[in-house]
């Protein structure tokens, strides 16, 4: 993105061969022989990135693989160019221009950057750490669910402008515990969550394509919802942890929100094309939304004038839950040993793979 940020969720590197090929369609894999040229692509951090030493997602620090490939005489060239007629963000018109393209990792999970089906048809090779954010952002989840559940928001804010006033907080805050919480996708991040809910003595749901292992669903107490639409009214707190597609972009439209449980609290770390943009604003304007949290935008960066900046009851940051400095080690660790395994012909851990062999992986399909 051109406004020089991006999440460490949705950070990249691209790998492209030194050499031409003759077609994008015979692609290989693996690494073909001689120096390679990486393109990462991060956000500036300035006078951040000197402060520590673990913040190696940034465009200064470049998650500190630059002398280890500039030694096997690769060439890294680092931007924090994402957005705009310059972006690095892979279309299906870039991937059509991009004739030594080979492959595209990204630090972190969430690969809607990528035009997947042309991807598949070009024969490149598409993967992710997957794994390295997951805890950081179950977290972050469990945060803003306490956020919204004890309206902290209002009451910090009294705190900065000086004011001291219990009531303007006390009449809409809650515990947790008794609330029926469910979650829209149980995989890595949904079950992480549902097993730190736990504690709280919530009635959990989830919706999923699969069903949990009954060892594990027993495990965290949570309950299987096939149908989604029966599910959702039932919900006072609703989380949204699945993948952005052709099939859940726009899904909670203004006739999905209207059939919830009025006052539903939402939170919302996936991605924010997932929601009505509009219908989320209608509805923290209306009381049917009780509150809305998330660090996902549409677009991002979010412009000054973007409408949830200014809703009432939200909770919104930048895209920071996947780039805590744990999570930054993680997947700087993890592109290091991808990139390696590349350079030597091996597979990745199949869980990695979110295009091969011109197939896509099942949750983007």
């Amino acid at each position: 993105m051109a406004m020089k940020r991006v999440a460490a969720s949705a950070l990249r590197a691209f790998t492209s061969s030194g050499n031409s090929t003759s077609s994008l369609l015979t692609r290989h894999l693996h690494a073909s022989p001689g120096s390679k040229k990486i393109v990462g692509v991060f956000y500036d951090a300035k006078e951040y990135a000197a402060k520590n030493p673990n913040f190696l997602g940034c465009t200064e620090n470049a998650l500190a693989i630059r002398q280890w490939l500039e030694s096997q005489g690769h060439q890294y060239i680092v931007t924090s160019d994402k957005e705009g007629p310059y972006c690095a963000y892979v279309t299906a018109e870039r991937i059509k221009k991009a004739k030594n393209l080979q492959l595209l990792l990204t630090a972190g999970i969430g690969s809607d950057h990528v035009d997947l089906k042309a991807a598949a048809d070009a024969g490149l090779t598409v993967a992710e750490v997957t794994g390295s954010n997951v805890v950081s952002v179950a977290e972050d989840e469990l945060m803003r669910i306490l956020i919204l559940v004890r309206n902290f928001v209002p009451g910090h804010h009294q705190v900065i402008t000086g004011d001291w006033n219990v009531a303007g907080i006390a009449y809409r805050a809650y515990d947790l515990e008794g609330k029926t919480v469910g979650t829209v996708g149980a995989g890595r991040i949904g079950r992480l969550l549902l097993q730190r809910l736990k504690p709280f003595n919530c009635n959990l749901l989830y919706h999923d394509r699969l069903k949990m292992d009954p060892e594990l669903e027993n495990q965290i107490g949570a309950k299987f919802e096939e149908d989604l639409d029966k599910m959702l009214p039932k919900c006072d707190i609703i989380v949204i942890n699945m993948p952005l597609t052709e099939k859940t972009r726009g899904m909670f439209n203004k006739d999905r929100i209207a059939k919830l449980k009025k006052g539903v609290l939402i939170v919302n770390n996936a991605r924010a094309a997932i929601m009505d943009t509009q219908a989320v604003v209608d509805g923290c304007s209306s009381g049917q939304i009780g509150g809305y949290s998330g660090d996902v935008w549409n677009p991002q960066p979010a412009p000054k004038d973007h409408p949830w900046r200014y809703m009432p009851n939200q909770a919104m940051t930048p895209h920071i839950s996947g780039t805590t400095i744990d999570a930054q080690i993680r997947y700087a660790a993890g592109v290091k040993d991808m990139l390696d395994r590349y350079f030597k012909g091996e597979d990745f851990p199949p869980q990695h793979y979110i295009v091969k062999d011109g197939e896509l992986a099942s949750q983007y399909r």
